[in-house]
């Protein structure tokens, strides 16, 4: 298990959303909670993330059966 910290969310999963967006996602229930991990640092579970990347990706409109994406 990995913590990731904020910068981390940007740089190695791509995610662009700014502190304040990731604060309200947090309290409307819509991404992982953040671990305190001290003073005032915190971070995320890598696990949850990667599960809330993926549950994101699984939203996407299906590809019409027959055709494949080029």
């Amino acid at each position: 298990m990995f913590l990731l910290g904020f910068k981390d969310l940007r740089e190695k999963k791509g995610i662009p959303y700014s502190r304040m967006h990731i604060d309200r996602l947090e309290k409307g229930g819509q991404f992982p909670k953040r671990v305190p991990i001290g003073g005032n640092s915190v971070a995320w579970l890598e696990d949850e993330i990667d599960d809330w990347i993926k549950g994101r990706a699984a939203l996407r409109a299906p590809t019409p059966s027959g055709s494949e994406a080029r």
